[in-house]
């Protein structure tokens, strides 16, 4: 199965348009979304055609292919017009041997672990900054920012197939990869 990992559109239609170019460019199975979907957010500028109505739209077309957990700016009356849940601050994704533990980030993040084994992936947003690092044997892993990406990164996600993960822009140039039984057998 092939996954496509984002995080941060933030009510950008221009953005998520992208997104869903990219989704359907990789042919992924699914669409995780890490958060943050329909809001800008106090501490961010507007991004490029902030059009939220516009976002729920194009996401609700998808509803049988996304997973999503709840972003910081993500609220009740948000997911009173998505047609998928988003309310949930984790999911657990089974990979092979190990756990994949996808959240936002404005709880668990590397210096903040969720309970996971070593060789666990932890999966956020929240920081709009890409990162592949270990922390205590816990690989941490964040897409950065689809529509408002920060430290002078790209606009992009992640793919995972086949135990490895790719960093991509939303053009699908591969930034980086990091095939996770190699990183496992590093640790």
């Amino acid at each position: 199965m092939k996954w496509l990992i984002a995080s941060d559109i933030h009510g950008s239609a221009y953005y998520c348009r992208a997104l869903l170019d990219a989704f359907e460019k990789e042919h992924a199975d699914r669409l995780l979304l890490l958060g943050d979907l329909l809001y800008h957010g106090p501490r961010n500028d507007l991004p490029r055609d902030y059009q939220p109505k516009e976002v729920l739209r194009l996401l609700n077309e998808r509803k049988d292919r996304i997973m999503a957990v709840r972003g910081n700016c993500d609220t009740e009356v948000d997911q009173m017009v998505l047609d998928f849940p988003i309310l949930a601050d984790y999911a657990l994704i089974s990979l092979e041997d190990r756990v994949i533990f996808a959240t936002h980030g404005h709880h668990f993040h590397r210096e903040a672990l969720p309970p996971l084994q070593p060789g666990d992936v932890l999966l956020y947003g929240h920081t709009h900054v890409p990162l592949c690092e270990w922390q205590d044997g816990i690989l941490c892993c964040n897409p950065g920012s689809v529509s408002i990406p920060k430290e002078h990164s790209h606009h992009g996600y992640m793919t995972l197939e086949n135990a490895t993960l790719y960093w991509k822009t939303l053009d699908g140039d591969t930034v980086r990869a990091c095939s996770l039984q190699e990183e496992a057998d590093r640790s």
